[in-house]
């Protein structure tokens, strides 16, 4: 499995790397990106299984990368790791085609469920 981690916040990808590793998922290949523009590049040229973003973030946010793989036909499983979690942010979340959104802090256990989740749809 390859796990694309967007996070403008170093020590975020970190610590969302770590909890990757604790969830049960020590084989996979994790790549990072500091920003949806970055992480656009990247999930072009490597196909990702699955991108977890945060939502704000410079450049370009978690959201407009998740219309910007759509628009180019690309149907990776996005997830939201972020500290946004209001009814509408779900909302727009869902309607935009996001697997899921956990709110930061998150932990193994949270991360194992939402992972296989999509993994079994």
């Amino acid at each position: 499995m390859k796990i694309l981690v967007v996070d403008d916040s170093k020590v975020m990808r970190k610590l969302v790397i770590r909890t990757i590793r604790q969830a049960g998922f020590e084989e996979a290949e994790v790549l990072e990106a500091e920003d949806g523009n970055e992480a656009l590049g990247i999930a072009r040229s490597t196909d990702p299984d699955v991108v977890l973003t945060d939502w704000n973030m410079p450049n370009m946010t978690g959201i407009e990368l998740l219309a910007a793989l759509r628009a180019e036909g690309n149907m990776v499983k996005v997830g939201f790791v972020t500290s946004e979690s209001s009814v509408a942010i779900r909302q727009q979340a869902d309607a935009a085609g996001a697997a899921f959104l956990l709110s930061k802090p998150i932990d193994a256990d949270q991360l194992a469920d939402a992972l296989s989740a999509w993994s079994r749809a």
